[in-house]
């Protein structure tokens, strides 16, 4: 059984003036009031946005830094018949951005074609043998997506080699920047363009708005079928999900519109992968984050991405069931090999330094496959809530996929510990870094050392962050439905949490040996809840204080409130003003 670490219950702090404004002047319940409060909303011209997100609010392309530029290279290259290449990354947000990409210029006439480097040969990102590679198939232009930033060698040989390259990426730049043609990332100093947390799929999105834009004023759809850019939404919802970005702002408007796309399937490429994934109904963002996504992955972790995205551009039905089918095998060995290195894992740990005297994992092995140490990162944070390195050796050299909690900034404790290591790159929560093996017990000690100095012993509990306490009639479906119209949820824009005092234990059963399923009773009222792999959280009986999330059971056409258990504890006092516990306002 996989460790289960105690977590820190939070209420989130809300102003009741603020809610009673917020409440009045958008005239909609105190409780979502104080649900938007905890999400950033601050303001009552904010809130309708948020509640309804609008294609006509996003912001214009053309006040990304370097868009202008980019994008009448572009558009000179369709007018003039030139060759473009789109370089992508292969995770979800590259193999995305490199079907919109390919897919739109396609649409306009654009004589293009894509490369993505094999993950195992070739490494992550703009490297010297896929510029040349690319520069031998005559490419005049490079578009670079999710990837670049920091690739300042590489866009030196594509200006020496003639080749003009545009580089979108949404990575945290380095001090300098490639001497490339256009450089676009929000991210980088001077830009005023307002959203600062797109994913790489994003940035591209925004490219091909400005390139339409260009295109027509330049008359080029005179007499031609203008694309519908509303049809490209899908695949940067995918990715946006995928590369697990704050939902708000840009990304909740892409992200609204692009599962609708998703969920009416009108590209058959998606047809075929929900299909294998059993996606029906209304497509959200679990199923993309947990069925869709991970299929997408699998192929650029464990062999070729290019599947992926052959799978996106395709318009052969026969031919994209058969990439599907394969997507979801590689899948499933993916999944199979990401079991077998967190056993490992934790194997190691138990056998190790007691945990509790360390503040970071870094562990490496020759038996690691480098494509999954990343998912296996994540995990292993989930399990321990430390700051996590795990390394893939081969050859002498390791190279090594990093996540984080909150409260350590990964890459600029990598920069911290850069003397033992060859390269890195990444952002707060996620890194990748390659390092000569002889260095590994000295990256380890320094990296530890950071994590000490920074983390208080605090900070390696997590927290569970509770929007409210609820007193036992507050729970009902209209409440319930009325949650919906935060959706879609995701990073930044959590799926509420609620917690009640006092709740009985009516009826306890296990389901599947791994699921709690209790019947409760709080204040005269029943309710059923479900713990999602939580049997082994303790033999709670009587009374106790619950945290969960509210969701809607329907059943031979009737609706009820279902709760989905997040934690368990022991009932405190009712009357408690404890912060820890918290006590609704």
């Amino acid at each position: 059984m996989e460790p289960r670490v105690k977590r820190r219950w939070k209420e989130m702090e809300a102003d009741p003036d603020d809610i009673n404004r917020l409440s009045c002047d958008c005239a909609i319940p105190p409780l979502l009031a104080r649900l938007l409060l905890n999400r950033g909303v601050g303001s009552s011209a904010e809130v309708p946005l948020f509640l309804a997100p609008s294609l006509s609010a996003l912001p214009d392309p053309f006040l990304m830094l370097g868009m202008e530029r980019g994008a009448e290279r572009l558009a000179r290259a369709v007018i003039n018949g030139e060759r473009v290449s789109v370089y992508g990354d292969y995770d979800v947000d590259g193999i995305t951005a490199v079907a919109l990409l390919i897919s739109f210029f396609r649409a306009v006439g654009l004589d293009s074609f894509y490369y993505i480097p094999n993950r195992l040969e070739e490494g992550y990102g703009l490297g010297e043998e896929g510029v040349r590679r690319v520069a031998s198939m005559k490419a005049a232009v490079i578009v670079t997506v999710d990837c670049g930033i920091t690739s300042i060698a590489e866009a030196e040989l594509c200006s020496s080699l003639g080749i003009d390259l545009i580089i979108t990426d949404h990575h945290t730049p380095g001090d300098i920047l490639p001497a490339a043609h256009a450089v676009l990332n929000p991210l980088q100093p001077g830009c005023p363009f307002p959203g600062k947390t797109l994913a790489g799929v994003g940035v591209a999105f925004n490219l091909l708005i400005a390139l339409r834009s260009k295109l027509r004023e330049n008359g080029h759809f005179t007499g031609r079928a203008e694309p519908n850019l509303r049809g490209y939404l899908d695949l940067v919802a995918l990715g946006t999900i995928a590369d697990i970005v704050p939902l708000v702002h840009e990304n909740r408007i892409y992200v609204t519109y692009g599962l609708r796309e998703l969920t009416n399937s009108a590209r058959g490429g998606v047809q075929q992968l929900k299909k294998v994934a059993a996606v029906t109904g209304t497509v959200d963002c679990g199923m993309v984050g947990f069925r869709l996504g991970p299929r997408l992955n699998a192929a650029g972790r464990l062999e070729d991405a290019t599947l992926g995205v052959e799978l996106l551009l395709g318009s052969d039905p026969e031919k994209g069931a058969l990439i599907a089918a394969e997507l979801d095998a590689s899948n499933k060995e993916r999944q199979e090999i990401e079991q077998l290195i967190l056993r490992d894992v934790i194997a190691r740990l138990k056998e190790g330094e007691p945990l509790r005297n360390r503040k970071s994992i870094v562990l490496a092995s020759e038996g690691w496959h480098p494509g999954v140490i990343g998912i296996v990162a994540s995990r292993v944070v989930d399990l321990y809530h430390r700051p996590t390195i795990l390394i893939a050796l081969q050859d002498g050299i390791g190279r090594g996929s990093g996540r984080s909690i909150p409260g350590f900034h990964l890459l600029d404790a990598l920069k911290a510990c850069s003397g033992e290591l060859l390269k890195f790159g990444g952002h707060r929560y996620a890194a990748g870094l390659s390092l000569e093996e002889t260095a590994l017990e000295a990256f380890a000690a320094q990296f530890e050392a950071v994590a000490d100095q920074l983390l208080t012993p605090e900070e390696l509990l997590p927290q569970l962050r509770i929007d409210a306490f609820l007193s036992p009639g507050e729970i009902d479906l209209e409440m319930t439905e009325m949650l919906g119209s935060l959706e879609p949820y995701g990073m930044g824009n959590p799926t509420p949490v609620f917690a009640v005092r006092g709740a009985r234990i009516v009826e306890r059963r296990i389901l599947k040996e791994r699921h709690l399923k209790l019947k409760l009773e709080m204040g005269g009222q029943y309710h059923e809840a479900i713990g999602f792999n939580m049997a082994d959280i303790g033999t709670f009986d009587g009374v106790v204080d619950l945290a969960f999330s509210l969701d809607i059971n329907s059943w031979n056409g009737k609706k009820s409130v279902q709760l989905k258990l997040r934690d368990i504890r022991e009932a405190t006092d009712l009357h408690s003003s404890d912060p820890s516990g918290g006590r609704r306002r």
